[in-house]
């Protein structure tokens, strides 16, 4: 029995969409160049571009003084809000409210890893790692004044699962493959789900085999508590509330309870007094909604702001000094003078992420793919569009989580990527065409479709221009991000631009949208918009791969390593096809006044901070 009662601890997802405001988002997160090397977090999608509208200002003459704060209110931005339920709340915009409001079993601290207990007071893991056995806290408060029980657990983990207002279905069912039934269309069998209230405070689950990443998944918000019976939306229970009724009056556990909603407008929440945690220290949270860049901008700039971020069309290299880098690869430092005169608090914290090109197989040829390949310098995309504000993709797995860890990542990379490390090599470009019949009479079209972003707009503009010297005509077509992805999931696109933000750190978190056995998009839940055929050899190898990952997916060292050799092979064969080609991870900014503190944010991601911590000085 593997057993942990301390203070902390050591699959297929369903996709989540984030629109470039984050405006979609739940498991593995779509993302339409959302981040802060990018411009989709320069309109807060994740919380980073945070302001809002308080009154009465708060050292306003004081250059790193702050915003505007009314009765220790922490005042922020986000760009839409999509529902507050949490298993309806399925984007990372929401997710920074949902956060606040509700608690599961597990948690990520402060966005970190490894995840802590939360509500669980302790855990029990059998010797197969297939049953997980929870200890609650006694004394745990919703905000209704009723006690969090084993009870509520069923029923919220039934919601999850069985609900159709799960945005989330993927994370209980394949992801943590929590045991249960099937109907014969191949949907989950109501009460089914192997969960067990043992008594008041012991909750019990089994799952389908061993999963190295459950206790992340556990910590996402849709698997927190809620009490048992709310709503009526699955068998056997009438509801006190109306679904519609509780995705805009939530009940939690979580630090602050719901305050207020103005579609369209602004969120705020207020401190719960009885919270079963630390804090909270401020009497609540405002989000005002904006989702236009300019507008947030110049929001900020009126000092409505507490935290914030500065658009990547606003930001200067060379306002930022960088002053230390910790062990976890975040980089501290000030940022200013700002518009307003304000020199603030600066952090850039790498993501869970990958931003990527991606190729329609069928329509684009293979020599066509990698003079893409050879065309794009990656430290030259990060540096000249994106300011710095990212890190040079070569693989699909960020450097923190790639086997081995930075250093792997980067040896790896430099000895056998094949298409140029931090370099451009037209010449390659030039002659792969030529050797495939391409010249100058001879030209490929090739159709690259983007959402609305300058930065992605850029760097396209940077390709055409190198690849007409290699015998390919690229038309760049701009549209809505909704548009995009309706048009990417029908394969209707030559290539495309894209990215993933992932719900566990790990590899396989990334790699699984390497698989050319799930890239169909016919098929009713592809992991990625490829469609890449599957009987190169280059595919069969990847396919085996991802079997060998599926395979070892104990918490153990042995299969860790079984694992780790996998993944390699799945990167190294997306290389040798090219059907998606990384081209940055996003590294998340924060700047803030000194009026304000609060801890620094980790690896999974701001959106996943609690507030309880924060204080207003």
């Amino acid at each position: 029995m593997a057993t942990d009662t301390s203070s902390t601890t050591s699959t297929q997802t369903r996709r989540r969409f984030l629109k470039a405001t984050g405006a979609v988002a739940g498991g593995a997160a779509l993302a339409g160049c959302t981040g802060g090397s990018g411009d989709g977090q320069d309109n807060g999608s994740s919380g980073n571009a945070t302001a809002g509208n308080g009154s009465g200002s708060r050292n306003a003459s004081d250059g790193g003084g702050g915003g505007r704060t009314t009765n220790d209110q922490l005042d922020l931005i986000n760009s839409t809000v999509s529902s507050f339920d949490p298993i309806a709340a399925s984007d990372t915009a929401s997710g920074e409210v949902t956060t606040q409001l509700f608690d599961g079993l597990m948690t990520y601290p402060n966005g970190e890893v490894p995840v802590t207990k939360l509500i669980a007071s302790g855990y029990e893991v059998s010797e197969d790692y297939t049953t997980y056995t929870f200890t609650l806290k006694e004394g745990v408060q919703f905000h209704n004044g009723t006690e969090v029980t084993a009870s509520d657990f069923v029923y919220s983990y039934e919601r999850l699962a069985g609900s159709p207002n799960s945005q989330a279905v993927a994370d209980i069912l394949d992801s943590v493959g929590i045991v249960h039934e099937t109907n014969s269309d191949g949907s989950y069998k109501p009460n089914t789900l192997a969960t067990e209230a043992v008594d008041k405070y012991t909750f019990r689950f089994d799952i389908e085999r061993p999963f190295h990443a459950a206790l992340q998944v556990l910590s996402n918000n849709q698997f927190a508590a809620v009490p048992e019976g709310i709503v009526g939306d699955i068998e056997g229970y009438q509801g006190r509330m109306k679904q519609g009724e509780f995705a805009n009056d939530p009940i939690g556990a979580g630090p602050f309870r719901f305050g207020s909603y103005q579609s369209g407008t602004s969120v705020s929440v207020e401190r719960f007094g009885n919270y079963h945690g630390t804090g909270p220290k401020i009497a609540g949270v405002r989000w005002q909604i904006i989702e236009d860049t300019s507008a947030i901008y110049n929001y900020v700039m009126e000092r409505n702001a507490d935290v914030f971020n500065v658009p990547t069309a606003q930001y200067s290299q060379n306002k930022a000094t960088i002053e230390r880098t910790d062990d976890k690869g975040r980089r501290f430092g000030t940022y200013g003078p700002l518009r307003n005169g304000a020199t603030v608090n600066y952090l850039e914290v790498p993501s869970l992420s990958v931003f990527y090109i991606g190729f329609n197989v069928p329509n684009v040829p293979t020599p066509v793919r990698k003079a893409t390949a050879y065309a794009l310098n990656q430290g030259t995309v990060v540096d000249q569009v994106f300011k710095g504000r990212g890190l040079p993709a070569y693989h699909y797995t960020i450097p923190s989580v790639y086997p081995g860890g930075p250093d792997a990542y980067e040896k790896h990379a430099k000895r056998n990527y094949p298409y140029g490390y931090n370099k451009t090599r037209l010449g390659k470009a030039k002659q792969v065409m030529e050797d495939a019949g391409y010249g100058p009479n001879n030209q490929f079209t090739l159709g690259m479709t983007i959402y609305q972003s300058e930065t992605w707009l850029e760097t396209a503009r940077l390709l055409r221009d190198k690849l007409a010297s290699a015998h390919i005509n690229m038309e760049i077509q701009q549209t809505q991000f909704a548009s995009l992805l309706e048009q990417v999931q029908k394969g209707s696109v030559d290539a495309f631009t894209l990215g993933w933000i992932v719900p566990w750190a790990a590899p396989d978190a990334f790699v699984k949208h390497l698989n050319p056995a799930t890239s169909d998009t016919s098929a009713r839940s592809p992991e990625s918009y490829t469609n890449r055929p599957t009987d190169t050899q280059a595919a069969q190898r990847a396919i085996s791969a991802w079997k060998k990952i599926q395979n070892n997916t104990a918490p153990t060292k042995r299969a860790k390593q079984a694992r780790n050799e996998a993944y390699v092979t799945m990167e190294e064969a997306n290389w040798e096809t090219m059907a998606s080609l990384p081209v940055y991870h996003e590294v998340t900014p924060r700047f803030w006044y000194n009026s304000v503190d609060i801890p620094p944010f980790g690896i999974a991601g701001d959106y996943k901070q609690k507030f309880n911590q924060v204080t207003l000085g």
